[in-house]
């Protein structure tokens, strides 16, 4: 299926085809229309982040990322913390949100948002851009599984004590992906 969003995808509109290529629709083609021009999109292609869309830009009732979550019906709670960064990603770039030291999931907005403006202006392609993003949300989406996985198996890692470095840890949060 076609997907169309708005020309220079950022934060929310590559985190939505990220969703959209993992969850949704593997086989997804994504157009770019310029600002402006959304009225000129392909009529047969799905409009998400365009005014008047059913999964339209970040607004009162969320981002283009969340809707799409909640209109699909994707109940995986590591996506509702990957739903949670975008929110905050976006809350910082139009209310200026500063996370707090204890913020984590803030501060890792922040940092996604680094990597998107970077992405911006690294490949100045929309589809490379999303091409060259999807193993960070793969990377957050793996991370989040494993946390949600261990909080509710009451699980630790093995710390550095061991004598083996980060390995016994990185093993044993790879088992626990691959059980998932």
């Amino acid at each position: 299926m076609q997907w169309v969003t708005r020309a220079y995808v950022h934060l929310d509109r590559v985190a939505s085809p990220w969703l959209i290529l993992r969850f949704i629709d593997p086989d997804a083609q994504f157009c770019f229309v310029p600002w402006g021009q959304e009225a000129d999109r392909p009529a047969d292609a799905i409009a998400f982040a365009i005014p008047g869309a059913d999964y339209g830009p970040h607004d009162a009732a969320g981002t283009t990322f969340a809707k799409l979550r909640r209109g699909y019906r994707l109940a995986d709670p590591a996506l509702a913390t990957m739903e949670a960064v975008v929110a905050a990603g976006v809350n910082h770039v139009l209310h200026g949100y500063q996370p707090g030291a204890d913020d984590r999931l803030g501060q890792i907005a922040i940092g996604l948002l680094a990597i998107a403006e970077g992405m911006l202006l690294a490949r100045r392609d929309d589809a490379l851009i999303i091409r060259d993003s999807l193993v960070f949300y793969d990377a957050l989406h793996a991370q989040f599984q494993v946390e949600h996985a261990m909080k509710a198996g009451g699980l630790q890692p093995p710390g550095h004590a061991d004598g083996r470095g980060p390995t016994s840890k990185v093993e044993f949060l790879r088992g626990v992906l691959d059980a998932l």
